[in-house]
């Protein structure tokens, strides 16, 4: 069952088309990554899916529910806000900058949403959110404040507190790209090890041995199209010539 659904996206800035005529579907559990250049669309792809922006037509479907469409004017229509509020339920966030509120610890990060607007049980959050840092490695740091840790706890800060929604799919704007190389590599162990929680996760990464490894599918894109798309083993083998000039430099490493 599709999970997601977006089909014929497109999105333009001051009339430079960012995103032309794009279609990708996610299935429970499914792994995607996103690859391409900077600049191909990518991230705006991933803040179209979640509804940051708007995009200009298309549709996008979560479990079946549409979320946006495009009207009988050709422009994008969103569902009531009530609607959205519960499809918006069904997906977390973990952006590049981690996004912690600076002056709550990190418990209260973690915490804060599913109490406040899922309206959950304190304890039972609690609980969960503790069995979230020890799976991130950071049990000892629920009283700390963002400032008091690095950039790779941090992040994984901000994919505990993605988690405890109870998400059914992850989405990640490239991850890894605000921090150094030794904290990137702690980071790819942490979201590799969700691959057991069997939560849909869609990525965009600029780290291709780890997109390599851990996706069942791997999309390319270029200015703003999807060039390909497929198993691991078939795009980064592809004979495209866009996706063999990206992908060059990075299989002679």
């Amino acid at each position: 069952m599709y999970l997601l659904q977006m089909n014929h996206i497109k999105k333009s800035f001051d009339g430079l088309g960012v995103l032309r005529d794009i279609s990708l579907g996610v299935q429970e559990g499914e792994i995607v990554s996103v690859i391409g250049p900077s600049g191909s669309g990518k991230s705006t792809l991933l803040r179209c899916a979640t509804m940051l922006e708007e995009m200009d037509s298309g549709e996008i479907v979560y479990l079946g529910e549409k979320a946006a469409w495009t009207g009988s004017d050709g422009k994008a229509v969103y569902a009531k806000k009530s609607q959205l509020k519960k499809i918006q339920s069904q997906y977390g966030l973990v952006f590049q900058n981690f996004n912690l509120f600076p002056h709550y610890s990190v418990m209260k990060n973690i915490t804060d949403a599913p109490i406040a607007v899922q309206k959950r049980k304190k304890e039972e959050v609690y609980e969960e959110a503790r069995a979230l840092l020890k799976k991130m490695g950071l049990e000892d740091k629920e009283n700390a404040y963002p400032c008091q840790l690095s950039g790779g706890q941090c992040q994984r800060v901000a994919i505990a507190r993605a988690l405890a929604l109870n998400p059914k799919i992850l989405f990640f704007d490239e991850p890894t790209s605000a921090l150094d190389p030794e904290l990137t590599g702690e980071v790819l162990k942490v979201i590799k090890s969700l691959a057991d929680l069997d939560i849909a996760m869609v990525i965009v990464t600029h780290e291709m041995a780890f997109a390599r490894e851990i996706s069942d599918r791997v999309i390319f894109m270029s200015d703003g199209v999807i060039v390909e798309e497929g198993k691991p083993e078939k795009v980064f083998a592809s004979d495209n010539e866009r996706t063999k000039s990206f992908l060059g430099r990075y299989l002679q490493q």
